[in-house]
């Protein structure tokens, strides 16, 4: 059996929700769950920290689309924040790259533009 850890967490621009393990058919449910229960407001940023994400499979990349689904539906952004080099793949092969703005780490992703106000 896959193990998944999900911890979410408050950065000064949004969310930031932590994807640790296997996010594969059996777990991606419980993101899934997770991003149900989020509190997203317009003008955030909801960051996808996947630096210790080890697989991802269909029905984890359908789970990413969803978060973005959530976040356009608030009126906030998405990021995805140390993208493994096999998902970074799989997401350049199936055009999503130009859809998930990605990161090389949270520090970046969280990262207030500049003349940008953080989300209040």
């Amino acid at each position: 059996m896959s193990s998944l850890t999900i911890t979410t967490k408050d950065a000064l621009t949004g969310p930031v929700i932590e994807i640790a393990g296997d996010l594969d058919f059996d777990q991606a449910p419980r993101l899934r769950q997770t991003l149900g229960a989020l509190s997203l407001r317009p003008g955030q940023r909801l960051v996808l920290d996947l630096s210790a994400l080890r697989f991802c499979d269909s029905s984890g990349i359908a789970a990413l689309i969803l978060a973005r689904n959530r976040a356009v539906a608030a009126r906030a952004d998405i990021a995805l924040a140390a993208v493994p080099a096999g998902t970074a793949r799989v997401l350049r092969i199936v055009g999503l790259d130009h859809v998930f703005p990605m990161h090389p780490d949270v520090d970046a992703a969280t990262a207030v533009r500049p003349g940008a106000r953080a989300p209040s």
